[in-house]
């Protein structure tokens, strides 16, 4: 079944992301319909985003989900066979969904399709063993970022999309890595671009205690991907070298009072024994 118009939803997920995200839906056909969940539960934002634009609906989410289960959140309130996941910090060309669409008419085996990174340097995609990147056709990947997937819902009608335990990182690829252990396809079409700023998805007046947020999540995610795919010692042989490095550059950002620094591994540090020890991601930003 080929993708089109009418029958894809697009989810953007935001955050304090007002500076951006309405480049984002400006980079969409007005035609689609845009389900966007605000983590930040903000009436102003949802009266504003859904008076400016007529094919959008805001949802807010009551409490900061996180990009996995906003996600869901997203999924579940849409009725169309298709779902574009969309970070707000993301922007379309022209003819970005054009060719997704033409693709889809002769690729219909597929679990997910992304379009490409513009930026050559940063690729949104893992090709994996065994995997051949081609420039002029969708070639198959092992995984895809999550800041740009379509989801194909008419396919995996019975398949648990986000895992809810992620916050923040990594949530993608545990979803790409059960969908090909499920004998699902990953495809990427080189000639679908899309722009990402990369980080900007939340407003930089909050820049410090969003890098606190990253830090932590980054740890205790990476502990738990690997633990739920490969076991607690395969996890602890995965990340010990990030435990031993935290700890160094903790101590030495203590001494020579570098207290931004100190506390960006102090997050590392404190993310990573959080999910060592088996506690949920419950770090949440301070503002």
């Amino acid at each position: 079944m080929s993708i089109t118009r009418q029958n894809l939803s697009v989810i953007i997920v935001s955050y304090k992301s007002e500076h951006v995200i309405e480049n984002c839906i400006n980079s969409i056909d007005s035609r689609i319909e845009i389900i966007v969940i605000d983590n930040s539960n903000s009436e102003d934002f949802k009266k504003k985003i859904e008076t400016r634009y007529n094919n959008v609906k805001c949802i807010l989410s009551k409490e900061n989900l996180g990009m996995g289960a906003g996600n869901n959140l997203g999924i579940k309130n849409v009725n169309k066979d298709f779902v574009l996941i969309l970070n707000p910090d993301v922007t379309l060309e022209n003819d970005t969904l054009d060719e997704i669409f033409a693709v889809s008419k002769e690729i219909d085996d597929f679990g997910i399709i992304a379009p490409i990174s513009s930026k050559i340097e940063y690729p949104n995609y893992v090709l994996g063993k065994g995997y051949k990147f081609d420039s002029t056709k969708p070639f198959a990947v092992k995984s895809v970022d999550g800041y740009a997937m379509l989801l194909n819902l008419k396919k995996l009608i019975d398949f648990d999309f986000f895992d809810e335990n992620f916050f923040l990182y990594l949530e993608n690829e545990d979803l790409c890595k059960r969908l090909k252990d499920n004998g699902e396809n990953i495809y990427v079409v080189p000639k679908s671009k899309i722009h990402h700023l990369g980080g900007k998805a939340v407003d930089p007046k909050y820049q410090s205690e969003i890098e606190y947020l990253r830090n932590w999540h980054w740890m205790w995610s990476k502990f738990y991907f690997n633990k739920k795919h490969y076991g607690y010692s395969i996890a602890l042989l995965k990340v010990f070298k990030n435990l031993i490095s935290a700890k160094i550059k903790y101590f030495y950002y203590l001494i020579t009072l570098n207290t931004f620094k100190r506390k960006i591994y102090g997050m590392r540090l404190l993310g990573l024994i959080s999910s060592m020890m088996g506690k949920n991601s419950y770090y949440r930003p301070k503002f």
